[in-house]
């Protein structure tokens, strides 16, 4: 029986610093101005990895747990549990988020995605493809996702999945 070798797709964790700058730039663009310092604020310790093929920034870790991943398809981030937890507090309701009905959470933090016919409001400015913050009426966050239809369409359609769940909090109890 031959043993396989499990081949790692990004470097070791380096020192972020050097590239904090186009971190932020990306930020700002993606998320709105004004959220790069919060995001990236000069306490925490930032580190990267790179995909060893391109040599690319593919990971951004904050005191070594995943934050964000920077999409090679067009260069944005995915965000993370943790980093939505940051975003949220960086930018006012409904900025960034899909506020849903409170009979679904459960089901969302389970498994599933979030219907369009589940959501009571989302920020207008949302497209499809872009990150979203799945909260509830409290602003408590439940779970980050990827949009499938524009905010707009979001609140006039009654069918259809509105956000493609990538990530789950904890069930809390």
């Amino acid at each position: 029986m031959r043993e396989r070798k499990l081949r790692q797709f990004v470097t070791d964790p380096e020192e972020a610093s050097p590239y904090l700058d186009v971190l932020r730039s990306i930020a700002d663009y993606q998320f709105g101005i004004g959220t790069a310092p919060c995001l990236f604020n000069s306490e925490s310790s930032f580190t990267i990895q790179r995909s060893v093929n391109t040599w690319r920034i593919r990971n951004v870790l904050l005191d070594g747990k995943l934050f964000l991943v920077l999409r090679p398809q067009d260069g944005l981030f995915s965000i993370t549990v943790f980093a939505a937890e940051l975003l949220k507090k960086c930018s006012n309701p409904p900025r960034l988020r899909v506020t849903v009905n409170d009979e679904v959470i459960q089901a969302i933090m389970k498994e599933g995605n979030v219907f369009a016919k589940h959501v009571i409001n989302v920020d207008r400015n949302l497209r499809a493809g872009d990150e979203a913050i799945i909260v509830n009426n409290s602003d408590e966050l439940i779970a980050v996702g990827k949009m499938r239809l524009s905010g707009e369409e979001v609140m006039e359609y009654k069918r259809g999945v509105a956000v493609t769940v990538k990530e789950r909090c904890r069930i809390r109890k």
